[in-house]
């Protein structure tokens, strides 16, 4: 019996959080044996990612690039995960933006996972790992959904007045992933 494994999804798109375009200052090498860095974030699963342009290219905050399998323009090959202590301030600072513009840019998979969030075990939904939602709440959002399933992000703050900002819970449940809080993840591959 022959079993097919789906291949495991990659990012295809990053936002650039910083360029070094001199690498690091940490990096003993001399300068002229350094190469450039650019500290970013995948698109699709929130990967922090450390990349190498190819030579000559020049890339500032809020570019988006391509990392996929085919023909890259500008990354000549991914070097790395990151672990969020090791980004950059630069990066750091531009971090919480680009998530932001990440979650409005994709709405419908954010107010999906509202609609669709299952239990972790018998005592837990995976609702209560938002920040600020307990079991009080995740009872309020399910009963709520059962009635008819959200539209929006809008449409949960509207219906579910004990959650101020979905939005900026599932930001935040984001930083936290990053920052490595919980073992669960609803958002950011490991």
């Amino acid at each position: 019996m022959q079993t097919t494994q789906k291949p495991r999804q990659r990012e295809e798109y990053a936002v650039v959080l910083d360029f070094l375009q001199h690498g690091y200052a940490d990096d003993p090498r001399p300068l002229h044996r350094k190469e450039p860095v650019v500290q970013a974030m995948g698109k699709g699963f929130f990967t922090l990612l450390e990349l190498v342009p190819f030579e000559g290219v020049s890339l500032k905050p809020h570019d988006e690039v391509y990392i996929g399998e085919g023909k890259r323009d500008k990354i000549g090959y991914i070097k790395s995960a990151l672990m969020m202590d090791r980004l950059t301030q630069t990066a750091k600072s531009t971090l919480m933006p680009v998530i932001e513009k990440l979650v409005n840019d994709d709405e419908a998979r954010f107010v999906e996972f509202y609609n669709k969030a299952g239990p972790l075990s018998l005592r837990t939904h995976q609702l209560e790992l938002l920040p600020g939602i307990g079991k009080k709440h995740s009872i309020v959002l399910l009963e709520e959904r059962q009635k008819a399933p959200f539209a929006s992000l809008e449409d949960v703050k509207n219906r579910v007045s004990a959650i101020s900002d979905p939005k900026k819970v599932i930001i935040q449940r984001i930083l936290d992933e990053l920052e490595g809080k919980d073992r669960f993840r609803l958002f950011v591959r490991a």
